[in-house]
């Protein structure tokens, strides 16, 4: 699932008429590029959740055909946060553990690695990467394949993880945040993880993008 709903609201004026994933990169909307990366990775079958100028991202995407997956978008009336986006289409993504992928990033982070972890008792696993300079501090720690919440958390989630559908068993209605559930379960010791030290930007105002743009000119 490529969670895509949200406002971008750090990236205005930019976002107020095109949606942040559909922002260019390399000559093509940023979306594009994820999504030829998860079909490189063998995920075919994508779900993406749409609120903010969501039918210009389907228009733009269709079924997904061209670029080697199929689409199904999961709409929502009202902005449901990561955590409820992701509640609202449980339907669509099945029984088994799914791939999660932040719709704002941009990385070379190997997506097929996922598909061969083992969750086990686990409810979930993060990748992480180093805190950026601009955030004071991050919101994980990592102690072996433990994600923490240790002193100093000096890790950030980078927006890819893979999580079993029994990590939102007892998710609010009302819209939330992933974060949310994603500290429960490390409370409950099963939420697993790893650090990423390759490439990987949050794009989230426009200096970043435009540092982004010049690294992939």
């Amino acid at each position: 699932m490529i969670l895509a709903a949200g406002r971008g609201e750090r990236l205005r004026p930019l976002t107020d008429h095109t949606p942040k994933p559909l922002l260019p990169i390399a000559g093509e909307p940023l979306i594009v590029h994820q999504l030829r990366r998860l079909a490189s990775a063998g995920i075919r079958d994508v779900v993406i959740n749409l609120h903010h100028l969501g039918e210009s991202i389907a228009a733009a995407l269709g079924t997904g055909d061209d670029l080697g997956v199929r689409i199904t978008y999961s709409r929502e009336e009202t902005l449901l946060e990561t955590g409820g986006g992701i509640v609202r289409a449980l339907p669509i993504l099945g029984a088994a553990p799914f791939v999660i992928l932040a719709g704002d990033i941009w990385t070379d982070y190997p997506l097929s690695r996922l598909l061969a972890c083992s969750l086990g008792n686990d409810l979930g696993h993060l990748v992480l990467a180093p805190t950026p300079a601009h955030r004071n501090e991050g919101d994980f720690g990592l102690d072996g394949d433990r994600v923490t919440r240790g002193e100093g958390r000096p890790y950030t989630y980078a927006g890819i993880s893979l999580l079993s559908p029994a990590m939102f068993d007892a998710a609010p209605s009302a819209p939330f945040p992933l974060r949310d559930l994603l500290f429960a379960a490390i409370g409950a010791g099963r939420l697993g993880g790893e650090l990423w030290n390759g490439q990987w930007t949050d794009i989230g105002t426009p200096a970043e993008l435009e540092n982004l743009r010049r690294f992939t000119s």
